[in-house]
């Protein structure tokens, strides 16, 4: 972390096992993802000595959590139903403590453009970019709004949805006539697009976590993917990308990226944990691209490289925010 924290161990003090549910699965675009983080938080949990069970997030969980309450729930959820609010908002009805931040910061940060606003607003150095809903694109037509982005934002171009996980629809356009064909295929992932300014550089996910002194970050890790651009195959095909943690830059660039990771965490009024992607320009500035508030623990997810560069045990400290939550909730 760059700032000294003390190892996890809040369950130590425990005399009962902490009993924890692992939310996975849903119905998004990202369920195979979920599926595959909620077993792998599971199986670090149990080595840590937590009762954890993974459930689906269906018809049967509140009525489920209402027989046999949780001490806290750990969402592996990817995709709307585990980053938009909307279950975080039921379970603030149901009164279930979770780990992770709350309904109004998830609907914030799953806002691409609105979050971008935000860090811009607070300082923060971001590629220009420009949203649109597909009706804008219908009524005014296509080629003249096309026109006007490229004149305004350049080539190359990065064309994603403007909320989402997984760098599902995200796609690096470098000449004009590919641009209408990656519109049509990010609209397939929602109704509203986001065209940004590409820019080239190194690409890190910087993880932060607050045990309760605060938001820290962890080592940056570095993306290197073969193709050039961290796409979903490039992220969830292992051996399609080269990590690197630390990532491999100077220490007053990881600097600056570990500030821009807490600074997003806190203005978007983030929580427990979060993870900031960014990419290093040329010159040494830090671009902030988008945040995850749940970001993946799969065996090729960033947020484990860097616990583990930090010299912390993932289970133990997955174990500490779930201990936290539930202590608080007392």
């Amino acid at each position: 972390m760059t700032e000294s924290a003390a190892a996890p161990t809040a369950t130590s003090e425990r005399v009962d096992p902490l009993r924890v549910v692992v939310l996975a699965g849903g119905l998004t675009f990202e369920r195979e993802v979920s599926l595959s983080s909620g077993t792998q938080v599971a199986e670090e949990l149990r080595r840590a000595g937590v009762d954890a069970e993974v459930r689906d997030a269906d018809a049967e969980l509140l009525p489920g959590l209402a027989a046999a309450p949780a001490d806290a729930l750990f969402i592996a959820l990817h995709g709307a139903t585990g980053e938009d609010g909307s279950l975080r908002a039921v379970l603030d009805l149901a009164g279930v403590p979770y780990v992770g931040s709350p309904a109004a910061a998830c609907r914030l940060a799953w806002d691409k453009p609105a979050a971008k606003s935000v860090v811009r607003t607070a300082g923060g150095t971001t590629p220009d970019w420009v949203a649109l809903p597909h009706s804008t694109f219908r009524e005014l037509g296509a080629g003249a709004v096309l026109d006007l982005i490229v004149a305004r934002l350049g080539l190359p171009l990065m064309v994603k949805p403007a909320s989402g996980g997984s760098a599902l629809g995200v796609q690096k356009v470098g000449r004009v006539e590919d641009l209408p064909a990656a519109m049509v295929s990010c609209f397939a992932y929602g109704d509203t697009v986001m065209v940004e300014r590409f820019v080239e550089g190194t690409e890190l996910a910087i993880s932060v976590v607050d045990l309760g002194d605060g938001p820290q970050a962890l080592p940056a890790v570095e993306l290197a993917p073969e193709s050039g651009v961290f796409d979903y195959t490039a992220r969830y095909t292992p051996g399609l990308t080269e990590y690197h943690t630390p990532a491999r830059i100077p220490d007053d660039v990881a600097q600056r990226a570990a500030e821009l990771a807490v600074t997003v965490h806190r203005e978007l009024g983030l929580a427990d944990l979060s993870r900031t992607d960014a990419i290093v320009d040329a010159d040494g500035a830090v671009h902030f691209l988008e945040v995850n508030v749940s970001p993946g623990l799969t065996e090729t997810s960033m947020f484990p490289m860097a616990v583990e560069a930090a010299g912390h045990d993932l289970g133990e400290l997955l174990a500490a925010l779930l201990d936290r939550r539930a202590r608080s909730h007392r």
